[in-house]
């Protein structure tokens, strides 16, 4: 274990977006400091009880100076970014010139899928990593999260623009985070690379008949084509952005992504969070929540 004297702060990629808020609450709830980085102008949005740092992410310019003096850093970049490895570089780079003693870096699944070029280039952010830091690094390959399905189940209709009998073993974020702490804390405990997915594979079908019986309420599936998400939510999308998930979608008609639970199990200490608990608990916040003052 870490010991509880080390004051140093972690670092956290990311710190304004579902995945690096997650890992900022996760580490602030053990006592840890962690200083979140956010892009200019975002300080605000980072987790509350971190030390906001704004770093470009373009060039880099401020990474050096946010791991300066830190005992780790979590590494992640945005989602189907196309500067994926130019930002592995640059991080490397930073941590040499400061010396990082230990990173972990937020990868995928399947990271050397070939159907799934951004996949791929989580997996040539690896290697370079592997290269160019100084210290330790522990790679985590999160599959999809729980949490993206669950606003299309509580308004009753889940859409895919994939096969939805194909299976997948997606992954509850708060067990990721949990997985991040340790990775983060306890370095030598999480040494190498680890697959991090629920504990059952299951068809969309599947998670909606399960999410259906915890809600007590119909939950439907409806396959809608690629082209047609395209022109549809996907038209906002940058082309690289949107041509990587039309390959990702293809792949998912093939066979899913589907991973073993055990390395999750052996970071946590017990069986990773099934889709029920996650759909029970979120409808459990959600009768909680205080009814306004309608006086």
């Amino acid at each position: 274990m870490t010991s509880p004297a080390d004051d140093r702060p972690v670092v956290v990629g990311g710190a304004a977006g579902k995945t690096g808020r997650a890992v900022c609450s996760g580490l602030l709830a053990r006592g840890v400091a962690v200083r979140g980085v956010v892009r200019p102008g975002r300080e605000a949005a980072a987790a509350a009880g971190t030390e906001a740092v704004a770093v470009d992410l373009a060039t880099g310019a401020g990474l050096a100076a946010a791991l300066d003096g830190a005992r780790a850093a979590y590494h992640l970049a945005p989602n189907v970014h196309p500067d994926e490895v130019g930002m592995a570089r640059r991080a490397a780079r930073a941590a040499a010139a400061v010396g990082l003693p230990h990173l972990v870096f937020h990868s995928v699944l399947r990271p050397h899928d070939a159907r799934m070029p951004h996949h791929l280039r989580k997996g040539e952010a690896e290697a370079v990593l592997r290269a160019g830091i100084p210290g330790s690094l522990v790679v985590l390959r999160p599959a999809s999260y729980q949490e993206n399905l669950l606003p299309q189940v509580v308004a009753g209709e889940v859409v895919v623009p994939y096969a939805p009998e194909q299976p997948f073993s997606a992954v509850a974020l708060a067990d990721v985070a949990e997985a991040a702490a340790t990775a983060l804390l306890e370095p030598e405990r999480a040494a190498g690379e680890h697959d991090l997915t629920g504990p059952e594979a299951l068809s969309t079908h599947a998670m909606a008949a399960q999410a259906a019986r915890v809600l007590g309420r119909p939950v439907r599936v409806r396959r809608v084509r690629a082209d047609a998400w395209a022109a549809g939510p996907g038209a906002a999308l940058p082309e690289d952005a949107r041509a990587l998930l039309l390959a990702m979608f293809a792949a998912y008609d093939e066979d899913g992504l589907v991973g073993d639970p055990a390395d999750l199990t052996r970071l946590l200490g017990r069986p990773p969070t099934s889709w029920r608990d996650t759909v029970t608990r979120a409808s459990a916040a959600s009768r909680a929540e205080p009814v306004g003052d309608t006086s």
